[in-house]
């Protein structure tokens, strides 16, 4: 393929507009938390994911699957958990069976603001949404991800 091959221009401009529906999206999710709640989307991420777990077999996640979950480097992870940590939303402790193994739960003030921005980040997910379809280039990628929605 040369740098002018159709099918590669296609394939780029179908990223760029995969990216430009994701900045879209994370921008207008990032005001609405941002100014209801204080808090970002990635804290909000970080949040829900943690809230979402379970006592039991394979219920808590290690800092590597948090890290996977909400899209960040383990480093990464690690500086936004102690932020929360330190703004009373998560506590940190060893796993019992692994001491190398370190565990996050979401404090009960933690529990209460992402059970509060729940609805927030939904309602401003659809709108984002919905604004996306009026463009002929992302509406496509807003059915796909919509189509997404009851398969995931």
């Amino acid at each position: 393929m040369t740098a002018t091959d159709p099918a590669l221009t296609r394939l780029a401009q179908g990223w760029r507009a995969l990216s430009r529906l994701h900045d879209r999206i994370e921008a207008h999710i990032e005001r609405a938390l941002q100014g209801e709640h204080g808090i970002s989307v990635r804290e909000f991420t970080l949040l829900d994911v943690l809230s979402r777990q379970h006592d039991g077999e394979g219920g808590h996640l290690q800092m590597h699957q948090v890290a996977d979950a909400v899209v960040l480097s383990q480093s990464a992870t690690t500086r936004l958990v102690t932020r929360l940590e330190d703004r009373g939303l998560l506590t940190r402790y060893l796993c019992p069976t692994d001491r190398r193994g370190i565990y996050t739960n979401v404090s009960e003030t933690g529990l209460e603001l992402v059970t509060r921005a729940r609805p927030t980040n939904d309602r401003a997910l659809r709108e984002a949404l919905d604004e996306a379809t009026g463009s002929p280039e992302l509406a496509p990628l807003v059915r796909a991800v919509e189509s997404l929605e009851a398969t995931v």
